[in-house]
């Protein structure tokens, strides 16, 4: 059993990785981190570097809890999938997502990775977001 998040490099992915500890620790499991970086590769924002991962490396080894980090690879679309598939093969109690505000025309262009997490998940989905910037 484990909680898995689902990791873009940014406030709201940290602030996703911080509410998976605090999950795991609740439920005395482990934290899955998933990275998924497309064929845009690095030039797409979602897309962690190796300085991001080990900055995640770091708070989850200071937090204590026991972990692993994926960061796959994969075509366009399939960050949804890959964290779903994630959930079902870890047979994952929770799967933690962050929300970003999207305008509706970047929405349809773009889908929504958090959207078809929430609707598809095989466990409960904890949605977070981080708060706007002044």
């Amino acid at each position: 059993m484990s909680v898995v998040v689902g990791y873009v490099p940014d406030r709201t992915g940290f602030l996703a990785v911080t509410e998976a500890i605090r999950q795991a620790r609740w439920r005395g499991c482990a934290v899955v981190v998933v990275n998924v970086v497309d064929e845009a590769g690095y030039t797409r924002p979602t897309a962690a570097d190796e300085v991001d991962l080990d900055a995640v490396q770091q708070r989850l080894d200071e937090a204590g809890v026991p972990h692993r980090v994926e960061h796959r690879t994969g075509a366009a679309g399939t960050s949804a999938e890959t964290i779903l598939e994630v959930a079902e093969s870890e047979a994952a109690e929770l799967v933690v997502v962050g929300l970003h505000r999207r305008s509706p025309v970047r929405k349809a262009l773009l889908g929504s990775t958090a959207q078809r997490v929430l609707l598809d998940a095989p466990c409960p989905v904890l949605a977070v977001r981080a708060p706007a910037t002044a």
